[in-house]
């Protein structure tokens, strides 16, 4: 995945969101590691939360990042399986004006090199809600290295070349 070094670094403002019945900021290792991901890559991490597995929660949260102007991008981790709390990719997909269905489909192919069939049992998935992208990743920690270190960080880098995703946030 080239990167163009004679393009300048655009940091975009990140939120994360975790979804979770059960964890807290402490012990929250999934959305520990993207935002950590994500500030280390020189982008702002500008808002963290923990939601229950409902969809009007997720839902709520999502709207406020959504209408801020200073969040270009948000990152979900938890509850996209198939499970009957599993309800991330329901909430999110309900907000997208565009599917961005390439990102779940990659995403499942690189994670059956890690899980193997396993991976049929994620329902990760993104889309462009406004001008936010959402992209809603299962709540492994494993999994949300392999979305951010295979995918998230060059589509999110405005010097990756031949495109990303980043660049284009000025024309959506």
């Amino acid at each position: 995945m080239p990167i163009d070094e004679s393009r300048t670094f655009e940091p975009l403002g990140i939120a994360v969101l975790t979804v979770s019945d059960t964890r807290t900021l402490a012990d929250d290792t999934s959305g520990n590691l993207l935002a950590s991901r994500a500030a280390d890559a020189g982008h702002d991490v500008r808002a963290r939360a923990i939601v229950t597995d409902d969809v009007d929660s997720i839902q709520a949260r999502l709207r406020d990042w959504i209408a801020d102007p200073h969040i270009d991008v948000v990152l979900t981790t938890g509850g996209t399986g198939v499970t009957a709390r599993d309800v991330t990719p329901d909430a999110v997909e309900a907000l997208f004006d565009k599917p961005i269905p390439g990102f779940g489909e990659l995403f499942r192919w690189i994670s059956f090199e890690t899980i193997g069939t396993s991976t049929i049992q994620s329902r990760a998935t993104a889309g462009l809600a406004g001008t936010t992208y959402i992209f809603a990743l299962p709540g492994s920690t494993g999994a949300c290295r392999d979305a951010w270190d295979r995918i998230l960080a060059s589509q999110l880098d405005s010097r990756h070349r031949p495109c990303n995703f980043a660049e284009l946030r000025h024309r959506l």
